[in-house]
């Protein structure tokens, strides 16, 4: 990671989102790892028959991700109220559940990594996860509305190495503007 390039990031709140398999997770250690700022793992925010339900192959549905998301909303509010920069993952992956995790919160920004399907089905292949299977991914994409540029997202196309992935993001999050 590039420090010049990460030292002139200004605090702030990064929401990673993105289908499952995007890079979220990765993504945000390294960030964490080069920025020092805090990170949480939004999976390790969902309630416990929300993780029985995916590791069942069943996809969750808006009443399901609701507590997930207050959480992520809660986690997010604890920053700010400690004037604390940080780093949370969460697949976000519809614009009503960004009006719960972001809404109108300054210093949050929304970061979207995005990538093809067959991409990501071929990251997800080479990988394990705790409770997501692969089978779930296509659920992930129809359920996936992308960021529109009124939510002033921050979007990284994931095709590269995750150096590649993080150096462009930190260049677009220290632009000024």
């Amino acid at each position: 990671m590039e420090q010049a390039v990460a030292g002139r990031v200004p605090p702030m709140v990064l929401v990673l989102m993105g289908v499952s398999g995007s890079g979220k997770t990765t993504v945000a250690r390294e960030l964490q790892r080069g920025l020092g700022w805090k990170f949480q793992e939004g999976d390790d925010l969902h309630p416990p028959e929300n993780v029985e339900k995916m590791r069942s192959g069943q996809p969750l549905d808006d009443a399901d991700r609701l507590p997930w998301l207050q959480a992520v909303a809660g986690w997010i509010d604890e920053r700010l109220a400690a004037h604390e920069p940080g780093i949370i993952t969460c697949s976000d992956l519809k614009r009503a559940y960004r009006r719960i995790t972001i809404g109108s919160r300054p210093g949050v920004r929304l970061v979207f990594l995005k990538g093809g399907e067959h991409a990501i089905r071929d990251r997800i292949a080479r990988r394990q996860h705790r409770y997501m299977p692969p089978s779930l991914l296509r659920s992930q994409f129809e359920a996936l509305e992308e960021p529109g540029e009124d939510e002033h997202p921050v979007t990284v196309v994931v095709h590269g190495s995750v150096g590649e992935t993080v150096t462009e993001l930190l260049r677009l999050l220290a632009a000024p503007g």
